[in-house]
C-alpha cells in the first residue's frame, strides 16, 4: 500500500477516531501491526488551535511511523491553512474528514455533512491539496443517506483533483453507526478510480478484513471501534491475510504489559489530572472480556491519581492470575 511517496508496511490501518486516537493511541497502534494510524480531527478555525485539547491533538513529538494528520471543516481556505499548519508541525499526510457523522460536526457543514455539495467538496480538496506539498487524503461516507448515496461521484471528485487515496465508510451519514455497514458501495467507488480505496465499517477480525478486501477488491482495511480495548487486532488481520493463519489469543501477562504501558502513556502524555481521567474509558474497553459486569471498572473509576490505577490495574491481574 502506497500513499504519494509513502509505502506503508503493510495495508491494515488505524481510522482517526475524536477522542482516542491521540499519539500514546496512534503509537500502541503502530507498535501492535498498523500500517498507519491517522489522528484525530483537527479543526480548521485558527481561534482553536491554542486551546489544551488542539495543542495535545497536534502533538507529534518523538512520534514514530507516517504522520497523518486529519483535518475538518467546510471553508476552503481555512482548509489549507490547516493542512499547511499542520505539516509545519509534522504532518507527513493530511486527510481529509468528510465521513464523520456527529451532529456538532455536521451542523457547521463539516464531516459527512460535505457530501451533499460536492461543488463544495470539489473546492476544498483543491484548495488542499495545492496548499501543501504532502500527499493528502480523504475520508468519506456512501453518501449522505439511503437516497443519496453519491459515494462514486465523490470518489471521481476527489481523484480528478489530486487526492492520493480514498477511505470509505460503508455507511451513509444518516445511518450514524446503526445497523450494518454495506460493501457493494466501496466496491463500485474502487471499479470507478484507479486511486488506492481504503474499506471501513464493521471491519472486527482477521476473517472479516479479507473478506472485506475480497469482496471490495479494496487497497486496505482501516479499523476503528474494533481496536478500541484491543489494538492487537491490527497484528492479528495482518498476520491472517499474510499467512492464512490466525494468531491465538494474546496471554494474560500480555495484556497486563500492553495496558499498562498504555495507560503509563496516558499519564504522561495528558498529566496528572486529565491522564487518570482518560485513561478510564480505555481500561473499561480493555478489560471487557475480564470484567464484564464491571465490578473493576466501578472500582478503578473512582481512582484520582495515575499511580494508583497503575497499582489497581496490577493487583487486579495478579488476581485473576491466581483465579486461573
Amino acid at each position: 500500500m502506497q500513499i504519494g511517496s509513502y509505502v506503508l508496511d503493510n495495508n491494515v490501518m488505524c481510522a482517526p477516531m475524536a477522542g482516542i486516537t491521540d499519539r500514546p493511541f496512534r503509537q500502541m497502534a503502530r507498535q501492535l501491526g498498523a500500517g498507519l494510524a491517522v489522528s484525530e480531527m483537527l479543526s480548521s478555525n485558527p481561534k482553536v488551535w491554542k486551546t489544551e485539547k488542539s495543542m495535545h491533538r497536534m502533538n507529534h513529538s518523538g512520534e514514530t511511523g507516517i504522520r497523518s494528520v486529519q483535518i475538518a471543516g467546510s471553508d476552503p481556505e481555512l482548509m489549507a491553512q490547516a493542512a499547511q499548519h499542520n505539516v509545519d508541525n509534522g504532518a507527513q499526510i493530511i486527510d481529509i474528514n468528510m465521513g464523520c457523522p456527529a451532529k456538532k460536526v455536521n451542523k457547521k457543514l463539516a464531516g459527512s455533512a460535505l457530501l451533499q455539495h460536492p461543488a463544495l467538496v470539489e473546492d476544498i480538496v483543491k484548495t488542499v491539496v495545492n496548499a501543501v506539498s504532502v500527499p493528502v487524503t480523504l475520508k468519506i461516507r456512501t453518501g449522505w443517506d439511503t437516497d443519496n448515496k453519491n459515494g462514486i461521484e465523490i470518489a471521481k471528485i476527489a481523484e480528478h483533483n489530486g487526492i492520493q487515496s480514498l477511505a470509505v465508510h460503508g455507511r451513509t451519514r444518516a445511518c450514524m453507526y446503526k445497523g450494518f455497514a454495506e460493501y457493494d458501495t466501496i466496491k463500485a467507488i474502487k471499479q470507478n478510480v484507479s486511486i488506492p480505496v481504503v474499506a471501513n465499517g464493521d471491519i472486527d477480525s482477521p476473517e472479516k478484513a479479507k473478506y472485506v478486501l475480497d469482496y471490495t477488491g479494496a487497497d486496505a482495511v482501516m479499523i476503528g471501534r474494533a481496536a478500541q480495548g484491543r489494538p492487537w487486532i491490527f497484528k492479528e488481520i495482518d498476520h491472517y491475510l499474510k499467512t492464512g493463519e490466525l494468531l491465538p489469543p494474546p496471554a494474560l501477562t500480555e495484556v497486563k504489559t500492553i495496558l499498562l504501558t498504555h495507560v503509563t502513556n496516558l499519564h504522561q502524555f495528558y498529566g496528572d489530572v486529565m491522564g487518570p481521567r482518560i485513561a478510564r474509558k480505555h481500561v473499561t474497553w480493555y478489560l471487557k472480556e475480564q470484567d464484564p459486569e464491571g465490578q473493576f471498572r466501578s472500582t478503578f473509576n473512582a481512582i484520582e491519581e495515575g499511580e494508583n490505577q497503575l497499582d489497581a490495574l496490577n493487583m487486579y491481574f495478579d488476581s485473576i492470575a491466581l483465579i486461573n
